[in-house]
Protein backbone atom coordinates (compact mmCIF):
# COMPACT_ATOMS: atom_id res chain seq x y z
CA UNK A 1 0.00 0.00 0.00
CA UNK A 2 1.14 3.30 -0.87
CA UNK A 3 0.61 6.39 1.20
CA UNK A 4 0.70 9.99 0.49
CA UNK A 5 2.46 12.56 2.66
CA UNK A 6 1.40 16.82 1.61
CA UNK A 7 1.43 16.00 -2.01
CA UNK A 8 3.60 13.37 -2.71
CA UNK A 9 3.01 9.78 -3.32
CA UNK A 10 5.74 7.42 -0.85
CA UNK A 11 6.46 3.99 -0.62
CA UNK A 12 5.63 1.75 2.54
CA UNK A 13 7.30 2.90 5.14
CA UNK A 14 8.07 -0.26 7.93
CA UNK A 15 9.65 -0.25 10.91
CA UNK A 16 10.96 -3.34 12.18
CA UNK A 17 11.06 -3.39 16.08
CA UNK A 18 10.91 -5.11 19.00
CA UNK A 19 11.90 -3.97 22.55
CA UNK A 20 13.40 -6.82 23.58
CA UNK A 21 17.00 -7.21 21.71
CA UNK A 22 18.34 -10.78 20.05
CA UNK A 23 14.96 -11.31 18.59
CA UNK A 24 16.52 -11.49 14.98
CA UNK A 25 15.46 -7.41 14.27
CA UNK A 26 18.81 -6.41 12.42
CA UNK A 27 18.62 -9.62 10.78
CA UNK A 28 15.10 -9.09 9.17
CA UNK A 29 16.43 -5.68 8.39
CA UNK A 30 19.70 -7.21 5.80
CA UNK A 31 17.43 -9.88 4.52
CA UNK A 32 14.31 -8.49 3.61
CA UNK A 33 15.63 -5.65 2.47
CA UNK A 34 17.88 -7.71 -0.38
CA UNK A 35 15.34 -10.56 -0.97
CA UNK A 36 12.86 -7.30 -2.24
CA UNK A 37 15.57 -6.06 -4.08
CA UNK A 38 15.79 -9.45 -5.52
CA UNK A 39 11.99 -8.74 -6.19
CA UNK A 40 12.57 -6.00 -8.02
CA UNK A 41 11.53 -3.43 -5.67
CA UNK A 42 13.49 -0.11 -4.80
CA UNK A 43 14.53 -0.96 -1.38
CA UNK A 44 15.88 1.99 1.37
CA UNK A 45 17.66 0.42 4.56
CA UNK A 46 17.19 3.04 7.39
CA UNK A 47 19.73 1.77 10.41
CA UNK A 48 18.75 4.08 13.13
CA UNK A 49 20.32 1.63 15.67
CA UNK A 50 23.49 3.59 17.20
CA UNK A 51 24.99 -0.04 17.40
CA UNK A 52 24.76 0.44 13.46
CA UNK A 53 24.73 -4.00 12.99
CA UNK A 54 22.46 -3.21 10.18
CA UNK A 55 25.64 -0.98 8.40
CA UNK A 56 28.17 -3.57 8.85
CA UNK A 57 26.38 -6.52 8.06
CA UNK A 58 25.74 -4.76 4.94
CA UNK A 59 29.40 -4.38 4.23
CA UNK A 60 29.95 -0.67 5.60
CA UNK A 61 32.64 -0.01 7.79
CA UNK A 62 30.82 2.44 10.08
CA UNK A 63 34.42 3.96 10.77
CA UNK A 64 34.73 4.70 7.16
CA UNK A 65 31.04 6.95 6.70
CA UNK A 66 31.45 10.28 5.90
CA UNK A 67 28.27 11.45 6.75
CA UNK A 68 25.71 9.25 9.14
CA UNK A 69 22.07 9.60 9.33
CA UNK A 70 23.13 11.56 12.89
CA UNK A 71 24.09 14.28 10.46
CA UNK A 72 20.69 13.98 8.76
CA UNK A 73 19.10 14.21 12.19
CA UNK A 74 20.60 17.34 13.32
CA UNK A 75 20.43 18.72 9.54
CA UNK A 76 24.26 18.79 9.01
CA UNK A 77 23.84 17.05 5.75
CA UNK A 78 21.35 16.55 2.84
CA UNK A 79 19.73 13.08 1.84
CA UNK A 80 22.37 12.26 -0.92
CA UNK A 81 25.13 13.28 1.18
CA UNK A 82 24.35 9.80 3.45
CA UNK A 83 22.52 7.52 1.14
CA UNK A 84 24.67 4.56 0.04
CA UNK A 85 24.27 2.97 -2.84
CA UNK A 86 24.83 -1.33 -2.22
CA UNK A 87 25.38 -2.19 -6.17
CA UNK A 88 25.85 -5.39 -4.97
CA UNK A 89 22.54 -5.76 -3.30
CA UNK A 90 20.59 -3.76 -5.71
CA UNK A 91 18.95 -1.66 -2.62
CA UNK A 92 20.16 1.65 -0.55
CA UNK A 93 21.00 2.40 3.13
CA UNK A 94 21.37 5.40 5.18
CA UNK A 95 24.20 4.28 7.53
CA UNK A 96 24.41 4.72 11.04
CA UNK A 97 27.97 4.56 13.24
CA UNK A 98 27.63 4.92 16.90
CA UNK A 99 27.77 8.82 16.94
CA UNK A 100 23.92 8.60 16.76
CA UNK A 101 24.02 8.23 20.46
CA UNK A 102 24.63 12.40 20.02
CA UNK A 103 21.24 12.71 18.17
CA UNK A 104 19.92 10.69 20.16
CA UNK A 105 20.40 13.21 23.22
CA UNK A 106 20.17 16.46 21.30
CA UNK A 107 16.41 15.52 20.03
CA UNK A 108 15.28 15.15 23.60
CA UNK A 109 15.51 19.14 23.92
CA UNK A 110 14.03 19.80 20.38
CA UNK A 111 10.76 20.94 19.90
CA UNK A 112 8.69 18.50 17.26
CA UNK A 113 11.16 15.92 18.44
CA UNK A 114 9.40 12.76 17.15
CA UNK A 115 8.94 14.40 13.48
CA UNK A 116 12.55 14.40 13.08
CA UNK A 117 12.74 11.57 10.82
CA UNK A 118 9.52 11.77 9.24
CA UNK A 119 10.47 15.18 7.92
CA UNK A 120 14.09 14.18 6.85
CA UNK A 121 12.82 11.58 4.36
CA UNK A 122 9.49 13.02 3.31
CA UNK A 123 11.16 14.49 0.06
CA UNK A 124 12.50 11.09 -1.15
CA UNK A 125 9.85 8.33 -0.16
CA UNK A 126 8.29 8.90 -3.59
CA UNK A 127 12.00 7.49 -4.86
CA UNK A 128 10.96 4.18 -2.96
CA UNK A 129 8.56 1.25 -3.34
CA UNK A 130 9.79 0.22 0.51
CA UNK A 131 11.54 1.71 3.29
CA UNK A 132 12.59 -0.10 5.97
CA UNK A 133 13.95 0.51 9.09
CA UNK A 134 16.25 -1.11 11.58
CA UNK A 135 15.06 0.28 15.30
CA UNK A 136 17.35 0.57 18.64
CA UNK A 137 16.28 -2.21 21.12
CA UNK A 138 14.25 0.27 23.29
CA UNK A 139 11.57 2.92 23.07
CA UNK A 140 14.13 5.75 23.14
CA UNK A 141 13.45 8.74 20.80
CA UNK A 142 15.08 7.13 18.08
CA UNK A 143 12.22 4.53 18.51
CA UNK A 144 9.48 7.08 18.44
CA UNK A 145 10.80 8.91 15.31
CA UNK A 146 10.78 5.75 13.62
CA UNK A 147 7.18 4.61 14.64
CA UNK A 148 6.39 8.44 13.94
CA UNK A 149 7.49 8.20 10.13
CA UNK A 150 5.98 4.79 9.69
CA UNK A 151 2.71 3.69 7.89
CA UNK A 152 3.29 -0.04 9.17
CA UNK A 153 5.87 -2.37 11.87
CA UNK A 154 6.76 -5.45 11.24
CA UNK A 155 7.56 -7.34 14.35
CA UNK A 156 9.87 -10.33 15.03
CA UNK A 157 9.67 -12.63 17.80
CA UNK A 158 11.50 -15.06 18.83
CA UNK A 159 9.78 -18.41 19.69
CA UNK A 160 10.38 -18.10 23.30
CA UNK A 161 9.11 -18.35 26.68
CA UNK A 162 8.67 -14.75 27.27
CA UNK A 163 7.49 -13.47 24.04
CA UNK A 164 3.64 -12.68 24.46
CA UNK A 165 4.74 -10.63 27.69
CA UNK A 166 7.11 -8.44 25.70
CA UNK A 167 4.64 -8.04 22.98
CA UNK A 168 1.86 -7.33 24.95
CA UNK A 169 4.61 -4.05 26.10
CA UNK A 170 4.86 -3.22 22.27
CA UNK A 171 1.15 -2.98 21.64
CA UNK A 172 0.85 -0.67 24.20
CA UNK A 173 3.91 1.55 22.93
CA UNK A 174 2.07 1.35 19.63
CA UNK A 175 -1.16 2.29 20.75
CA UNK A 176 0.32 5.31 22.43
CA UNK A 177 2.17 6.08 19.31
CA UNK A 178 -1.22 6.22 17.60
CA UNK A 179 -3.03 8.36 20.03
CA UNK A 180 0.00 11.07 20.07
CA UNK A 181 2.05 11.37 16.58
CA UNK A 182 0.70 9.00 14.02
CA UNK A 183 -2.83 8.30 13.91
CA UNK A 184 -2.44 5.64 10.64
CA UNK A 185 0.53 3.31 11.65
CA UNK A 186 -0.79 0.07 12.30
CA UNK A 187 0.95 -3.52 13.23
CA UNK A 188 1.80 -4.94 9.29
CA UNK A 189 2.94 -7.96 10.65
CA UNK A 190 4.59 -10.77 12.75
CA UNK A 191 7.53 -12.95 12.17
CA UNK A 192 8.40 -16.05 14.17
CA UNK A 193 12.38 -16.16 14.26
CA UNK A 194 14.63 -18.61 15.20
CA UNK A 195 12.01 -21.29 15.30
CA UNK A 196 13.18 -24.85 15.72
CA UNK A 197 10.38 -26.83 14.99
CA UNK A 198 12.20 -29.74 17.02
CA UNK A 199 11.72 -27.30 19.78
CA UNK A 200 8.14 -27.97 21.70
CA UNK A 201 8.28 -24.24 23.23
CA UNK A 202 8.80 -22.71 19.56
CA UNK A 203 5.44 -25.00 18.85
CA UNK A 204 3.23 -23.65 21.80
CA UNK A 205 4.33 -20.17 21.63
CA UNK A 206 3.52 -20.57 17.75
CA UNK A 207 -0.09 -21.51 18.56
CA UNK A 208 -0.57 -19.26 20.91
CA UNK A 209 0.79 -16.03 18.37
CA UNK A 210 -1.59 -17.95 15.66
CA UNK A 211 -4.32 -17.58 18.76
CA UNK A 212 -3.80 -13.95 19.43
CA UNK A 213 -2.69 -12.28 16.07
CA UNK A 214 -4.54 -14.74 13.58
CA UNK A 215 -4.19 -13.11 10.28
CA UNK A 216 -1.50 -10.26 11.30
CA UNK A 217 0.98 -13.33 11.80
CA UNK A 218 2.98 -14.29 8.49
CA UNK A 219 2.96 -17.76 7.36
CA UNK A 220 6.36 -17.79 7.10
CA UNK A 221 8.92 -18.60 9.95
CA UNK A 222 12.10 -17.83 10.12
CA UNK A 223 14.23 -20.95 11.08
CA UNK A 224 17.18 -20.95 13.50
CA UNK A 225 19.94 -21.50 10.86
CA UNK A 226 23.72 -21.30 10.60
CA UNK A 227 23.90 -19.28 7.41
CA UNK A 228 21.57 -16.30 9.26
CA UNK A 229 24.31 -16.31 12.15
CA UNK A 230 27.00 -16.39 9.03
CA UNK A 231 26.66 -14.19 7.06
CA UNK A 232 26.92 -10.86 8.76
CA UNK A 233 30.17 -11.29 9.36
CA UNK A 234 31.00 -12.01 5.84
CA UNK A 235 29.16 -8.53 5.06
CA UNK A 236 26.29 -9.72 2.89
CA UNK A 237 22.64 -10.86 2.98
CA UNK A 238 22.19 -14.37 3.51
CA UNK A 239 20.55 -14.47 0.00
CA UNK A 240 23.98 -13.71 -0.89
CA UNK A 241 25.99 -15.77 1.12
CA UNK A 242 24.39 -18.82 0.90
CA UNK A 243 21.16 -18.63 -1.87
CA UNK A 244 20.33 -21.98 -1.40
CA UNK A 245 19.97 -22.14 2.54
CA UNK A 246 16.86 -22.28 4.64
CA UNK A 247 17.41 -18.92 5.95
CA UNK A 248 17.86 -17.19 2.61
CA UNK A 249 14.28 -19.82 0.84
CA UNK A 250 12.70 -18.49 4.33
CA UNK A 251 13.14 -14.42 3.47
CA UNK A 252 12.74 -14.56 0.00
CA UNK A 253 9.19 -16.28 0.93
CA UNK A 254 8.72 -13.69 3.25
CA UNK A 255 9.33 -10.93 0.89
CA UNK A 256 6.82 -12.72 -1.20
CA UNK A 257 3.92 -12.43 1.00
CA UNK A 258 4.68 -8.47 2.12
CA UNK A 259 4.46 -8.11 -1.93
CA UNK A 260 1.59 -9.93 -1.95
CA UNK A 261 -0.51 -7.34 0.71
CA UNK A 262 0.46 -4.58 -1.73
CA UNK A 263 -2.81 -2.71 -3.13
Amino acid sequence: MQIYFGNDLMGDIFSIVNQKGGVGKTTTCINLSAALAKAKRRVLLIDLDPQSNATKGCGTDSKEVTFSVNDLLLKRCKFDDVVLHLGDFNFDILPSTPQLTEAEVLLLSSDHKEFTLKNAITEIASKYDYLIIDCPPSLNILTVNALTASSGIIIPVQCEFFALQGLSELVSTIDMIKKSSNERIEIKGIIRTMFDSRNNLSADVSEQLVKYFKDKLFKTKIPRNITLAESPSHGMPVIFYEPTSKGALSYLSLAGELIKLEK
